[in-house]
């Protein structure tokens, strides 16, 4: 089940960028399993939690609150004829909400997981890792003539300003990082890895206690 948002990324890429990147993991680690297991992809959940990005025209955020609200009915509905359900989340701000909703599945008796879409070594918003990603899934979303370098300082220390005015604070343009060398070659990579452990994540099926998916 991918999770994503719809929330800015700057001037270059789509609102939907994180769920895109979200079910294009999913639909590689799904069609990879399921040489071994029986597994389905549902569609996306497009919505999450992004009132980081709301001084941004094009963001919609519904909250933690709601959003952790319709992945536990998800959850419970699913679950009366799935086996198992994972979630795969593509943007960051979702986190704690998805954590929160697979306790409370799990404590109902539930065997439900979570799996972020976190790339090492990747930038935090709409730079060179997504922008990669994005010019491999749809290039043709990707406004290669709009890319322009956002905030490069580390996140760490940009978050006190975040956390006070959102990300329109730090970055006028919504970018955080440098996209203006990001490649599809390496988004491919990128997505071939990732969406391997997430394939063997789904065989083994090893869920940690915060209900990540290992």
């Amino acid at each position: 089940m991918p999770v994503g948002a719809v929330e800015q990324h700057g001037p270059h890429l789509p609102v939907d960028t994180d769920g895109t990147i979200a079910g294009d993991v999913a639909l590689r680690a799904v069609s990879a399993a399921a040489e071994t297991i029986d597994v389905l992809l549902a569609p996306t959940i497009a919505y999450g939690a992004s009132g980081e990005h709301e001084g941004f025209p094009g963001t919609i955020s519904i909250g933690a609150d709601i959003l952790e609200k319709v992945i536990v009915e998800y959850g419970r509905s699913a679950c009366r004829w799935a086996a198992r359900i994972v979630f795969v989340n593509g943007h960051g701000g979702n986190a704690y909400a998805l954590a929160a909703a697979v306790r409370l599945l799990r404590y109902e008796g539930r065997d439900a997981a979570w799996w972020p879409c976190a790339f090492p070594g990747a930038d935090a918003h709409a730079g060179h890792t997504e922008t990669s990603l994005l010019m491999s899934i749809a290039p043709d979303d990707v406004r290669t003539d709009l890319v322009e370098v956002g905030a490069v300082e580390p996140v760490s220390e940009l978050m006190d300003a975040l956390r006070a005015g959102g990300v329109a604070a730090i970055s006028p343009n919504g970018v955080l990082g440098d996209p203006t060398a990001a490649d599809a070659a390496h988004g491919a990579t990128l997505l071939r890895r990732h969406a391997t452990a997430l394939a063997a994540a789904l065989t083994t099926w090893a869920v940690r206690d915060d209900g990540r998916l290992t």
